[in-house]
């Protein structure tokens, strides 16, 4: 199969885009990825949109005939939904489209406008629709509260600590004060992630990501006319998705992923490449747990030790890994929807050498890790440059 590469990206900022709608973020999106591209509306044969709750967050469904007209961009439309991984879900069914034949090229969105529901409680309730709702929402367990029974497992198997979870935080933020479109762009201290506020013991308001609005947009297209938009192309690898019980209690561990262990598997079998070949990492950070136990289901620690290896400094910015240089879901946002195609402009820029203060100097294979849920859902894509 041809190699399918990205020839253009578009973003908004991440934040509380309370001024503008869902319709107005993805134009935004759209016309910078078209321009980045060089490319005319016309020239796009497909438009996938990954958006996990319109429905709710915004009381709008059929996005995909909402999105693309609006922008100009009138190709056939499709929305994916695979809660919080549905960006990364779109570029997945958009490269089979390519890589199948129907089409040259691509216009991949992700979006969210989470805080048109002014109530915590209400934006709570949407975003836990993608757990079991029968046995984890319906009986009041949201997502704070399913990650800390992770991170409360974790601790109790492996004896990580608070200290160990907000270094996460610490560095997350230290990236992300280098990153003009992330939410939060404030370094942050261990005394001042330790000492926030308790949503769901163990889990501290800093060890949480954001509510947020933003919209991300790529152009991809088939190897053989990468060169006609861009000098620089960046090339799909390898790409893998998992799937595993959406619910924490059917699955024999909660203290790894399993959905994460084959998307990682599929992906680097594809590329070709071993986790010691990987220079920087963009993963799912929705709770400082999360990436914790990303790290050693990667691969990039022994399992048990991904605390201590982020604590010792080994996951900072030109570091032994450079983990979320974005600053990752918890300093960058989480618009969630859009997350998996925030992640893959990063990985864009900064093979491209495009990604300023926070630039990874080793940086000639960069990897995504998106998760819908709890990790009911994963999907790993792999990049590398044209050279």
């Amino acid at each position: 199969m041809e190699k399918i590469a990205i020839v253009g990206v578009g973003n908004t900022k991440i934040g509380e885009w309370y001024e503008n709608s869902l319709r107005g973020l993805t134009d935004i999106a759209i016309s910078k990825a078209l321009e980045s591209a060089n490319i005319e509306p016309k020239e796009i044969e497909s438009t996938f949109i990954g958006s996990m709750s319109s429905g709710i967050f915004n009381q709008q469904e059929h996005i995909s005939a909402l999105i693309g007209p609006h922008s100009g961009v009138n190709a056939p439309a499709l929305r994916v939904e695979s809660a919080c991984a549905s960006g990364s879900q779109a570029l997945r069914v958009a490269m089979m489209a390519i890589g199948a034949g129907y089409y040259d090229s691509a216009l991949v969105i992700g979006v969210e406008k989470m805080t048109d529901l002014i109530d915590i409680g209400d934006v709570t309730t949407a975003l836990g629709t993608a757990s079991d709702s029968l046995w984890e929402l319906g009986v009041g367990a949201t997502f704070p509260a399913l990650f800390a029974l992770m991170m409360r497992a974790h601790m109790h198997k492996y004896g990580s600590t608070l200290e160990e979870f907000a270094s996460v935080a610490v560095k997350n933020h230290d990236n992300g004060s280098l990153n003009p479109d992330a939410q939060f762009r404030k370094k942050v201290t261990m005394d001042t992630v330790m000492n926030s506020r308790v949503i769901a013991d163990p889990i501290r308001l800093f060890d949480c990501s954001p509510v947020s609005d933003g919209a991300a947009a790529v152009i991809v297209t088939k190897e053989s006319l990468a060169k006609k938009y861009t000098d620089d192309p960046v090339y799909i690898a390898g790409t893998g998705a998992g799937t595993d019980h959406i619910a924490l209690h059917q699955r024999p561990d909660i203290t790894t992923m399993e959905s994460t262990k084959r998307a990682v598997k599929t992906a680097f079998d594809m590329a070709k490449i071993k986790t010691k070949d990987v220079d920087f990492v963009e993963v799912h950070d929705c709770f400082t747990i999360a990436e914790v136990i990303t790290l050693e289901d990667i691969g990039f620690c022994k399992k048990g030790q991904g605390g201590k290896f982020s604590l010792e400094g080994e996951t900072a910015l030109n570091s032994k890994i450079s983990v979320n240089p974005s600053g990752g879901l918890k300093a960058k946002g989480h618009p969630v929807g859009a997350t998996g195609i925030y992640q893959v402009i990063e990985v864009f820029h900064q093979l491209r050498n495009e990604a300023g203060k926070r630039q990874v100097t080793n940086n000639n294979i960069g990897v995504t890790h998106n998760i819908g849920g709890s990790g009911a859902t994963c999907v790993v894509n792999v990049f590398s440059r044209g050279d």
